[in-house]
């Protein structure tokens, strides 16, 4: 009984669960932050299965909402300390469940770890333009958070401002 009660004062000063520890996670994801979606109406009813597969993506901590009419914007907005895989997943999952992605909101904006796809809550003073060719360099695995981060800083510079060509829903 007495080591019993000594493992568990251990474990209550060190921090460190035995029981129902949470797996262990690769080095380049981090199950936190959260994740803001808008979608379309049409998704409404999948809303379980876009939650599960938002979290087999490694993109947990997921807040949907929908649209009552017309198409949400084609943007993305990832927070500075988001890691290339989550950041990847998240353009993977705004491509598919969005149309496609746009524009990118300067991860200023933005809390370390949060992701936002779709978000209606920015205008054109900081949304940047973002080609197929671009997107297509954001999306290569080979770059690691670091190098993605650079690139997305490059994409939407804080000493220019972005182009204004009108939104694209």
């Amino acid at each position: 009984m007495r080591s019993g009660l000594h493992a568990v004062c251990l474990v209550i000063v060190l921090g460190v669960s035995t029981v129902g520890a949470p797996a262990a996670q690769p080095n380049d994801v981090v199950s936190s932050g959260r994740v803001e979606v808008v979608l379309g109406n049409e998704h409404r009813q999948h809303l379980e299965e876009i939650k599960k597969e938002f979290a087999e993506a490694g993109l947990t901590n997921l807040h949907v909402q929908f649209m009552k009419a017309g198409k949400p914007p084609t943007n993305i907005g990832l927070g500075p300390s988001v890691t290339a895989a989550r950041a990847r997943a998240a353009i993977r999952m705004a491509k598919k469940y969005n149309r496609d992605v746009t524009i990118l909101l300067p991860e200023r904006l933005f809390p370390d770890h949060y992701v936002t796809i779709a978000s209606s809550s920015f205008d054109e003073t900081v949304e940047y333009r973002v080609s197929i060719e671009q997107l297509k360099e954001l999306e290569n695995p080979a770059l690691a958070t670091e190098e993605f981060h650079e690139l997305y800083r490059r994409l939407t510079p804080t000493d220019q401002p972005p182009v204004k060509k009108g939104r694209v829903f």
